[in-house]
């Protein structure tokens, strides 16, 4: 049985300490206050860039996940937690890809989306009865996310996933992260005490989320939703976003406003499609038929297009 972190313990965390930038923060005028917060957030991006060796070894995890079928799934408790359903629930608009594909589980449920419970992140076996509900598989890539790296809940799911034979990775801000026992990529953020002590929502929480970022971007950047730098498989689905289909319809390509609102239609409003039409002078059925014949990128549907052509 886990026995509970002590006082002693939870004063030995990075993310416990106390900020020596910010002693007096409680006697600064707001503009003061405001610098010493700035300055401490220039400080994470250095963070982050100490561990893309680890994050790109990650990404082609994920990769390869997707390629074979699988989901990747992030796991937090707290502001961890949301800011890994934050970055799941993105992907389907920006990506075109199924709510599948990517999912954030957070300790408590719904619920604590919207309001703290804080409690939830002890409970071991919800962690693993969350998974067992969604189905999850030794396919699938699993990616705890704990600032501490004490909770329970992420823990015992990261095992659990390990137990299965799938893929799993730990984002903590803590150098003795329990997490990283678990994980096979383990994203150390080394961001420093906060400047209110143990407010990880601070600069723990940026760091988390520009490492979430990166995550599924480069990854469905690699598996081609991505032309040039283009969200070409984005889902128009309200009218800002319909505009900016038919705007990049017309970047990708140089076609006139006309032209890119015409193949928009008849591509079924699927600006991927759609740009390929205008690329290669082909109607949607053609298209849609390379899209199929691809593992996605667009430059290599006109590679498929243009080969069969020379044989012919």
């Amino acid at each position: 049985m886990d026995v509970p972190i002590t006082q002693e313990e939870l004063g030995l965390l990075t993310t416990e300490q106390c900020n020596d930038n910010s002693a007096n923060i409680d006697e600064l005028s707001v503009f003061q206050i405001l610098q010493i917060m700035n300055n401490e957030d220039k400080t994470v991006p250095y963070a982050v860039e100490k561990q893309l060796p680890v994050i790109e070894a990650l990404v082609t995890d994920i990769v390869a996940s997707f390629k074979k079928g699988g989901k990747l799934v992030y796991i937090g408790a707290g502001t961890s937690g949301r800011l890994g359903v934050l970055d799941a629930s993105e992907c389907p608009p920006t990506f075109g890809v199924s709510r599948l594909m990517v999912q954030g589980v957070i300790a408590g449920g719904r619920e604590a989306l919207v309001r703290s419970i804080e409690n939830a992140e002890d409970d071991k076996e919800a962690g693993i009865n969350e998974l067992k509900s969604i189905q999850f598989g030794k396919n699938d890539v699993l990616v705890g996310i704990t600032a501490s790296g004490q909770a329970a809940y992420v823990i015992g799911a990261m095992e659990y996933a390990k137990d299965l034979g799938a893929v799993v990775g730990a984002i903590s801000c803590n150098k003795d992260s329990k997490t990283f026992a678990a994980a096979k990529h383990a994203v150390f953020l080394d961001v420093g005490p906060e400047i209110i002590t143990g407010s990880t929502r601070l600069k723990a929480g940026t760091a988390q989320k520009l490492v979430l970022n990166m995550l599924t971007t480069a990854s469905m950047i690699r598996l081609g939703k991505v032309y040039h730098n283009l969200m070409v498989d984005l889902t128009p689905v309200n009218h800002k976003l319909v505009e900016r289909s038919k705007r990049l319809i017309k970047q990708a390509t140089g076609c006139t406003e006309a032209e890119a609102a015409k193949a928009f239609t008849e591509s079924g409003k699927r600006p991927k499609v759609a740009i390929l039409m205008i690329l290669l002078g082909v109607d949607a059925q053609t298209a849609l038929a390379l899209e199929e014949q691809s593992s996605g990128p667009i430059s290599e549907m006109i590679r498929l297009y243009q080969g069969k052509n020379a044989r012919q």
